[in-house]
């Protein structure tokens, strides 16, 4: 959508036309890549699930320990290990004591959204 709207631009140095790629059109609209939607979404996630009761299935679903073999190489990181992560990053050494204030862990999202915190740059 972008594209069409941008446009083509000319480029001096090959004195030609080209279309605008990913890397330059973000920037410019300053809206959070997909990337950045999933970990925000996955953190909300979180924060929901950790505030639940024990007995709630998803609950117990996120900490089940399943008995299956894993690679021999470098283990595949969990769901929970990236949320732990991402969280470290957005709420720094508290992030933990945090997800359970249902309104500072939103404030908290919506600042890491804001300064996009958890943007990783385009490759």
């Amino acid at each position: 959508m972008c594209r069409r709207i941008l446009g083509p631009v000319y480029d001096n140095k090959k004195e030609s036309w080209r279309i605008l790629t990913n890397k330059e059109i973000y920037p410019m609209v300053k809206k959070p890549t997909i990337t950045e939607k999933i970990r925000l979404n996955r953190l909300r996630w979180f924060g929901h699930v950790q505030r639940m009761e024990k007995n709630r299935i998803p609950k117990k679903v996120l900490y089940m320990n399943l008995e299956t073999t894993r690679l021999r190489d470098r283990p595949r990181n969990r769901w929970q290990d990236e949320a732990r992560e991402e969280g470290r990053l957005v709420g720094g050494k508290g992030w933990k004591e945090r997800v359970y204030n249902k309104e500072e862990w939103k404030k908290l999202l919506r600042t890491a959204r804001n300064r996009r915190i958890l943007h990783m740059p385009m490759e």
